[in-house]
């Protein structure tokens, strides 16, 4: 299974993500998705599940974490501006034990942190709003035997591209 993980999008998905995620089979954003970004994730996936940031609406209907039983294990998906930086990977495991994987946001810095389990998946800034390094996001191949990863990240756009 394919699935696509973004996070904190604020508004502006990057269009090298939206052609290289389209066709996944699930597209899990982490939060912070910003104006007429959920309309841009219909199209691209069979399923899209968001989840809600400290900076989208408290009426957006998202909720603030979700559980999805994939093959092979269970992700969990929060955005993660709950806990400080220096203790949000140790709060997300002891918040989602049984979890596979977990995927946040909010730091806007891309973490495969899969040394310890559950992992703790952050896929970066899928847009322009402080993209460390440019725009990225990482790719889940969700197996019932076999969990894996790839990091994916673009270069910066020039402002006059954007």
């Amino acid at each position: 299974m394919r699935i696509a993980l973004i996070a904190d999008t604020h508004g502006a998905l990057d269009a090298r993500i939206a052609d290289a995620v389209r066709g996944a089979d699930l597209l899990v954003h982490a939060g912070d998705v910003g104006v007429g970004v959920e309309a841009e994730l219909a199209p691209l996936a069979k399923d899209v599940v968001i989840v809600q940031g400290n900076n989208d609406p408290a009426d957006s209907g998202w909720p603030e974490s979700v559980r999805l039983d994939l093959p092979g294990g269970e992700l969990a998906v929060m955005h993660g501006h709950q806990w400080p930086a220096k203790t949000r990977h140790g709060k997300l495991r002891d918040a989602f034990p049984a979890a596979a994987a977990i995927v946040c946001g909010h730091s806007h810095r891309r973490v495969l942190d899969d040394t310890t389990d559950p992992w703790v998946l952050n896929p970066g800034a899928a847009g322009r709003t402080r993209a460390y390094g440019g725009p990225g996001y990482i790719e889940l191949t969700a197996n019932s035997g076999r969990w894996s990863t790839r990091l994916f990240e673009y270069a910066p756009l020039s402002k006059r591209r954007r």
